[in-house]
């Protein structure tokens, strides 16, 4: 089994993405390995920015029954971190720490929090470590440098 990862929002959205297919298929892939090995997570705001964006951002929304079943099949099984007061002053911590926004922080702290040791994002900073974690960008060329 591989190392836990928590997927930030940006990841779950290409998935849906018609007009980048390299990246929609290497996110489908991490959604498809997190949730057949129980190696992945997310949190309640991941869940959150991603419904909105679905219903109200995407090129084609999806339909209030096919967010309620991707909800139910693919976020549900994968979140693992709900809101709560140590989560915010880890968040507070992390952003005035490494100067990420307090959005950006708390997904950070929820990646820490659920305990993996990788945080795929595109909106972060590639290779940063913050403990034991380690922010990696999956569509650069080695995701794993």
């Amino acid at each position: 089994m591989s190392a836990k990862f928590f997927l930030d929002t940006n990841i779950l959205v290409y998935t849906f993405d018609e007009e980048n297919p390299e990246k929609r298929e290497r996110a489908r892939a991490l959604v498809s390995e997190a949730l057949a090995e129980s190696s992945g997570a997310i949190s309640y705001q991941v869940i959150q920015e991603f419904l909105n964006a679905a219903l109200r951002k995407f090129s084609k929304p999806l339909t209030a029954g096919d967010a309620e079943r991707y909800l139910t099949v693919v976020l549900e099984p994968l979140c693992t971190v709900f809101a709560g007061v140590e989560l915010y002053h880890q968040a507070i911590d992390i952003a005035e720490r490494w100067k990420y926004s307090f959005y950006d922080s708390l997904v950070i702290a929820s990646a820490l929090q659920a305990g993996c040791t990788v945080l795929y994002s595109e909106d972060l900073q590639h290779g940063q470590k913050i403990g034991d974690l380690r922010i990696l960008n999956p569509f650069v060329e080695s995701p794993q440098s």
